[in-house]
C-alpha cells in the first residue's frame, strides 16, 4: 500500500488530498477564517441553564450557542470548576496538578443545573463543528492530542485504543503509561502507539504536557469567550493520526506551509522528513497527480465503479441513502447470486471510500443487491467491516437485514464535504455533469465491450459535438490515451442530434 498526501494552498484555503495508491480516499478543505475547529479549546460563558433538557447554551463566541448537555460535562467537573477559578487570578502558577486537591465526581443521573449557573465560566472543547443552523456541539471534559497517546486532565484512568487487539500489548502499554503519566492526569494510548518504546511515549507526553500549560497560562485574566488552545492545523493533525511507514511522500505548493510540516515531521516522525517535496511543476498540483479528475467524478450523484457497476447516493433530511447497481456489466459469473455478490463487494469498498471521501455522517441506509444466501449476505458484512475499519472516524455497522438493506451510523463532526461536480449545460438552461466524468462512463463501457465477443470489431463512439471536441483535444487527447490503453482505435463521431449527456457505442465491421 502506497499513501500519499498532496497539499494544495491558495490565499483563502487549504486543500489535503490524501491518496491510496493513486486513489483519492480523503479529501478535506481548511479555510483560514475557520475559527471553531474540532480539539479547539475555549474559555466561555454560561447562558440559560435548560433544566429540561439538562443541558446549558454555552457563548463560544460563534453566533449561536454552543450546545453543553449533562453528560458532557464529564465526571470531575467540579474540580475543573475549582481549577479554573483559581487559575483566572493569576496568581496560582501551579499547573501540574501535582498538588491540587479535587472535588468529588458529579453523579452520572444528576441535574446540570446543580452543577452549573448563568454567566459562570467554563472551558469548554469543540466536539462537533458548527453545520447548518446549528451552534458547536462543546464538552468540559477536556483531552489534549498527541501524536502516541492523549492527555485527560483530572482523570485517572489510563486506556488503550480498541483496534490493539493482542492483549500482551494492551497490558505492556497500560504498564509503560502508569510509569510515566503525571499526577492529576488520565492518558489513553492510540493506535499508532502500538510497538512503541517509554521513551517515544514519554517525549509526546511532555509535548502534551507543554500544550496543556501554554493554555493554562492563557486562561489568567483573560476575557470571555476566548479560545485558549487551537487544535493542530488540518496538515499537522491529518500526519498525526495516518502517519506511518506506508507513506511514500507528502507534496505542497506553499512555501511557508512546507516549513512548518518539516519541523512538524522533525518533532513526531524525523526519518520521514525525506519524503517532504515542495511542487515546483508548471502545472498545477492537483492536476499533476490527477485529483481534480477524481474529485470531479467522485462526489457527483452517480458513481461510477469497475465493470459497469455504479451507486445512486441521495441525501435526505434524516438520512443518506445509497443504492447499489449492477448497471450494464459483463456477466461471467455461474449464477445471479455469484454475480450480485461480486457486485457487492465492489460496491462496499467504493462504499467505505465515499462514506470517507464526503466526510458522511449519521444514519446511512444501504440499499445492496438481493442475497438470497445467509453465507453470502456474512460474507458482504465482513468485507464492508473490513473495509470500514481503515475509517479513523467513530461508525457502527448493522447486519444485513431481511430486505438487504445495511444500516451504518458515522459520527459528524464537521459539515459534510459537497463540492459542485456539474457545469452550464452549454445546449439549455440548467446544469449537467462536466465533460470529465463522462470520461468515467466511458472507461467503464468500454471495458465491458472490449471483454465482450465483439471486441474484434470497430468500435464508433458517437457522442454530442461539444463532448466530441473535448475528448480530440491536445496532443494527448483522451482518444488518445484510450488508443494507448487498449491497443484499439475509438473513432469519436460528432452527432448534432444528441443532447450534451447522450451518447452511444456502436460495432461496426
Amino acid at each position: 500500500m502506497k499513501l500519499e498526501l498532496i497539499i494544495r494552498s491558495n490565499s483563502s484555503d487549504i486543500d489535503f488530498a490524501l491518496l491510496k495508491d493513486g486513489k483519492l480516499i480523503e479529501f478535506n478543505n481548511e479555510t483560514n477564517n475557520n475559527k471553531f475547529s474540532v480539539g479547539d479549546i475555549f474559555l466561555a460563558k454560561t447562558g440559560k441553564i435548560l433544566s429540561g433538557l439538562n443541558a446549558s447554551f454555552v457563548n463560544v463566541g460563534y453566533p449561536k450557542d454552543g450546545f453543553l448537555h449533562y453528560h458532557d460535562l464529564g465526571p470531575q467537573v467540579n474540580s475543573l470548576q475549582k481549577f479554573i477559578k483559581k487559575v483566572s487570578t493569576g496568581n496560582y502558577k501551579d499547573y501540574t496538578l501535582k498538588n491540587f486537591q479535587f472535588e468529588k465526581d458529579i453523579d452520572k443521573s444528576g441535574s446540570i443545573d446543580q452543577v452549573l449557573k448563568s454567566k459562570q465560566n467554563v472551558l469548554v472543547q469543540i466536539v462537533k463543528e458548527p453545520i447548518s443552523t446549528k451552534g458547536p456541539r462543546i464538552s468540559s471534559e477536556i483531552s489534549i492530542a498527541g501524536r502516541y497517546l492523549v492527555l485527560v486532565p483530572f482523570s485517572k484512568r489510563v486506556s488503550v485504543s480498541q483496534k490493539i487487539e493482542d492483549p500482551k500489548e494492551k497490558d505492556r502499554l497500560k504498564r509503560l503509561a502508569k510509569s510515566i503519566k503525571p499526577a492529576g492526569f488520565g492518558v489513553i494510548l492510540r493506535t499508532v502507539a502500538e510497538g512503541k518504546k517509554v521513551a517515544e511515549l514519554d517525549k509526546d507526553l511532555q509535548n502534551s504536557l507543554e500544550r496543556w500549560k501554554e493554555m493554562c497560562g492563557k486562561i489568567a485574566n483573560s476575557n470571555t469567550p476566548t479560545k485558549v488552545l487551537s487544535e493542530l492545523n488540518r496538515a499537522s493533525s491529518i500526519l498525526r493520526d495516518v502517519l506511518n511507514e506506508s507513506f511514500t511522500s507528502i507534496v505542497t505548493n506553499d512555501e511557508a506551509l512546507f516549513e512548518e510540516i518539516n519541523d512538524y515531521l522533525q518533532e513526531i516522525y524525523p526519518e520521514k522528513q525525506s519524503i517532504l517535496k515542495m511542487h515546483t511543476g508548471k502545472s498545477p498540483i492537483f492536476e499533476k497527480y490527477g485529483i481534480e479528475r477524481q474529485i470531479k467524478s467522485a462526489f457527483g450523484q452517480t458513481v461510477s465503479m469497475n465493470k459497469g457497476a455504479y451507486l445512486v447516493i441521495e441525501h435526505t433530511e434524516a438520512l443518506h441513502v445509497i443504492d447499489v447497481n449492477s448497471g450494464n456489466r459483463s456477466n461471467k459469473a455461474n449464477s445471479q447470486e455469484e454475480n450480485a455478490l461480486e457486485v457487492n463487494l465492489i460496491a462496499a469498498t467504493e462504499i467505505a471510500r465515499q462514506l470517507r471521501l464526503r466526510d458522511m455522517g449519521g444514519i446511512i441506509v444501504v440499499d445492496f443487491i438481493d442475497l438470497h444466501s445467509n453465507e453470502n449476505r456474512q460474507k458482504l458484512y465482513e468485507h464492508l467491516k473490513n473495509e470500514m475499519s481503515f475509517d479513523r472516524t467513530k461508525h457502527k455497522i448493522l447486519p444485513p437485514s431481511k430486505f438487504g438493506l445495511i444500516q451504518i451510523t458515522r459520527q459528524r463532526v464537521r459539515s459534510e464535504m459537497n463540492i459542485k461536480t456539474k457545469e452550464p449545460n452549454p445546449s439549455v438552461k440548467g446544469e449537467v455533469e462536466a465533460p470529465i466524468v463522462m470520461i468515467d462512463k466511458f472507461d467503464v463501457e468500454l471495458n465491458r465491450l472490449l471483454a465482450s465477443k465483439n471486441k474484434d470489431k470497430k468500435i464508433e463512439l458517437h457522442v454530442h459535438p461539444f463532448v466530441a471536441a473535448y475528448l480530440k483535444k491536445g496532443l494527448i487527447s483522451e482518444q488518445i490515451k484510450w488508443f494507448l490503453k487498449h491497443k484499439k482505435w475509438i473513432k469519436v463521431i460528432p452527432r448534432d442530434a444528441y443532447q450534451y449527456l447522450q451518447y452511444r457505442f456502436k460495432f461496426n465491421r
